[in-house]
């Protein structure tokens, strides 16, 4: 029987960069994966393939309508979609590759099969073929991640009906595209499908597009998109998809009651969220507490009931993002090497990689004002910037919102291209408490589009220079 100091059960974005870490601290490290390659929904059919396809789709709108006005003659653009399904491919396999080759480089094992914890210091791993192996170790981490969240009635084939991971592999161009959910993941998805030249409508239950994220952010971008060609049906509900005819006709319902109405698509993507992955891991056998939602519940230290046993990512609670897992995993690790390991759920980034894209970090005006908390708000436009005019990209703002006594900054929000780049400087400034202040004194590289985020950290002082 193997025995190591910690087995991690998931390879993705949490489990692996937690088990590198754990390996640098010199533990003995395995990893049990049930899929045949490494890295977990974010490699594999996530994160990384929606960023190809997303990179592609923009380039080939750009060659469509943008090179013309910058003088540059093309024939108009065609869609090889096989190559462009193979050019996201190949990105999938150079991340898994690599991957494959940190397990190698810091003497990982790497234990094919799906893992069962049979309680403290044991996991069963169920290969392919049936075969069984238990493996002994100090400590067990679970990094299982999520799956895609299910409506009622309405059956996924990957075909017609599909979820993130069916829209990532679609054989042809939809002529018409029926998105259920105004989340990250139909916006990202139902952008590359509406350049690429699918007629997208998107169906969501709430009265708003990206919840969570801050509400006049939220309300610019659902006009970009209406601009771009989206049409949304908000406070509207997806009851039932008829598939018997070649078309595809979706039953709609406002979400606060009345008529229904019919509207027919192609292929009807269904993106309500995801769920915790925990199908097989013998939690209730083994006594590992969930929450009432499903998640593994933890303590600060990210230990569950079951001593010897963590979890950490999209199987517990938080914003399901790969960067707070990876956070996670090498907080466990430390902990478990005698470190004090930590994440600062404060300062967590998310971004919608669309375009233009969506950043945020930190506090929106909605929750400081729940909170009860005065603060002082700095917004600056992309239209007063000087690269942006330049490029004629100037669709969006930058908001900063700070402490009305401290001046500390409680919240960054962008809504511009390369926004995912430029929420990082925040972030850093709000880890180590910086003010608007200080982000208003730091020198900017001129022309940059960064430089609007130092006239929103101006304007919270009212003194914004170039608008």
């Amino acid at each position: 029987m193997a025995s190591y100091d910690l087995v991690v059960i998931g390879t993705g974005p949490g489990g692996y960069v937690c088990a590198i870490r754990a390996a640098q601290l010199g533990m003995k490290v395995a990893v049990v994966e049930k899929n045949a390659t490494l890295g977990g929904t974010c490699l594999n059919v996530g994160c990384m393939p929606s960023k190809a396809l997303l990179h592609a789709s923009e380039l080939f709108e750009e060659a469509g309508h943008s090179f013309a006005k910058m003088g540059i003659k093309v024939p108009t653009p065609e869609i090889d979609l096989p190559a462009m399904m193979n050019f996201k491919q190949q990105g999938i396999d150079g991340n898994v590759k690599g991957v494959e080759y940190l397990m190698k480089k810091n003497k990982i094992d790497v234990i094919q099969g799906k893992g069962k914890i049979l309680g403290t210091g044991k996991v069963q791993v169920t290969a392919n073929d049936g075969a069984t192996q238990t493996v002994e170790t100090k400590n067990i981490v679970i990094a299982t991640g999520s799956d895609i969240a299910r409506l009622k009635g309405i059956e996924i084939d990957e075909k017609r009906i599909v979820s993130s991971t069916g829209a990532l592999s679609l054989d042809k161009v939809p002529s018409s595209l029926l998105v259920v959910g105004a989340g990250v993941i139909g916006l990202e998805l139902g952008s590359v499908w509406r350049r690429l030249g699918a007629k997208v409508t998107v169906v969501e239950f709430l009265d708003r597009i990206l919840p969570g994220m801050d509400g006049e952010i939220a309300k610019q971008f659902q006009r970009i998109l209406e601009k771009q060609g989206f049409a949304f049906k908000l406070g509207a509900k997806v009851t039932g998809v008829d598939t018997s005819s070649a078309t595809l006709s979706a039953t709609i319902e406002p979400a606060a009651g009345g008529a229904a109405e019919k509207i027919e698509a192609d292929v009807v993507l269904v993106a309500i969220g995801r769920v915790p992955y925990t199908d097989g891991l013998g939690l209730q056998e083994a006594g590992v507490v969930l929450d009432n939602r499903g998640r593994v519940q933890i303590d600060h230290h990210f230990a569950t009931s079951v001593p010897g046993v963590y979890a950490i990512g999209d199987v517990v609670a938080g914003p399901m993002l790969a960067h707070k897992a990876e956070d996670e995993g090498v907080a466990v690790a430390e902990i478990l090497g005698g470190q004090a390991g930590h994440v600062n759920y404060d300062v967590i980034p998310g971004v919608v990689y669309t375009t233009p894209e969506v950043a945020s970090v930190g506090k929106t005006e909605d929750e400081l004002k729940q909170a009860g908390t005065a603060y002082t708000v700095g917004k600056f436009p992309f239209t007063a910037n000087g690269r942006s005019k330049v490029n004629q990209t100037t669709d969006g703002f930058v908001k900063i919102l700070a402490d009305a006594k401290t001046d500390r900054v409680l919240g960054a929000h962008i809504i511009g291209r390369e926004a995912g780049e430029m929420i990082h400087e925040a972030a850093v400034l709000m880890e180590f408490g910086g003010s608007a202040e200080d982000l208003a004194r730091t020198c900017h590289a001129h022309p940059t589009r960064s430089e609007a985020v130092k006239e929103a950290a101006l304007a919270v002082g009212k003194r914004a220079i170039h608008m």
